[in-house]
């Protein structure tokens, strides 16, 4: 199999970094956006920039059924996941690959749902520190991408992304196991995002002993047992190595759902605690510390002016 339209859709921090790095290496023959009408006409009027450099981006409308991707990179939040699937419903052909940079493991399931199992890759997305706003994006660091399969063999869609990755100069990597990765990933984030969310605080409120570390440390917790359940080995030396990874993080820094709090916008607290929750229910484990961050994080999202 070879690779040759790229289609994404989502255009936040993620979208535009891996757009622009693909519209770059391939054009924007080969690469385009998905969107809406008026997302695509907004998105015209106000070009998008990366690293301060204006993006040759293309737009395709969600209702064209003349044109089929190889490969789709799903970039949006989690809230918008359902219109996401129905918008590159059109794009999907017999032999398209689906990858979803979104965290936690629950867009994985609803994109397999929606164009089944064999569509699907695994990815993980991480070490990039890309920051968007308005339409321009800046970064630093770019990062990597982690990618697998279902049950971690090489496959011919794997070994198309790989390549058409390494074309691009996109750092990637294939890891032994990707669900070790997304669970490990979901673990921090269900631990530091929320946290910082409820106690409207920054990295550095979570790098000192206390309350917040306290909780960010137990919600971690859940997850690795919820982790176990699903067939996942996480263990305390991971959580050790994620507390030594934020602890070099610039204190004043904050992590995205903080950010999103702080700008009254609807947060992904259903891709943490609420995938979490949610398992504790199935499985029958407790997840007190989830159950009130899930909690706390809704009441803060009502009280929105």
């Amino acid at each position: 199999m070879r690779i040759n339209k790229i289609a994404l859709i989502g255009a936040g921090a993620l979208g535009v970094l891996y757009g622009n790095r693909l519209t770059e290496a391939f054009s924007n023959e080969r690469v385009y956006f998905i969107a809406d009408h008026e997302r695509a006409a907004r998105y015209q009027k106000n070009p998008f920039t990366c690293n301060a450099k204006i993006c040759d981006f293309r737009y395709v409308e969600d209702t064209i059924k003349t044109e089929t991707a190889d490969l789709i990179i799903v970039a949006v939040k989690y809230t918008s996941i359902d219109n996401a699937v129905e918008s590159i419903r059109n794009f999907v052909g017999k032999e398209t690959v689906i990858i979803s940079l979104l965290n936690g493991i629950a867009s994985e399931k609803v994109i397999a749902r929606s164009f089944g199992q064999e569509h699907l890759l695994y990815c993980v997305a991480q070490g990039m520190d890309a920051v968007k706003e308005g339409p321009h994006v800046h970064y630093d660091n770019g990062g990597i991408l982690l990618l697998g399969s279902q049950d971690n063999t090489k496959t011919a869609h794997l070994e198309a992304v790989a390549e058409i990755l390494e074309e691009a100069g996109i750092p990637y990597k294939i890891p032994q196991d990707i669900h070790y990765c997304l669970w490990n990933k979901l673990m921090l984030n269900t631990g530091v995002n929320q946290t910082a969310a409820v106690f409207a605080t920054n990295y550095g409120g979570l790098q000192k002993e206390g309350k917040a570390r306290d909780m960010m440390l137990k919600a971690m917790e859940e997850v690795k047992t919820a982790a176990a359940y699903e067939g996942v080995h996480l263990t305390e030396s991971d959580i050790a190595e994620w507390m030594r990874v934020l602890d070099t993080l610039n204190p004043e820094g904050m992590p995205s759902m903080r950010q999103d709090t702080k700008a009254h916008r609807k947060t992904e607290v259903d891709l943490f605690s609420g995938t979490i929750c949610s398992l504790g229910k199935k499985y029958g484990f407790e997840t007190p510390v989830n159950d009130f961050l899930y909690e706390q994080i809704l009441k803060i999202e009502t009280s929105y002016d």
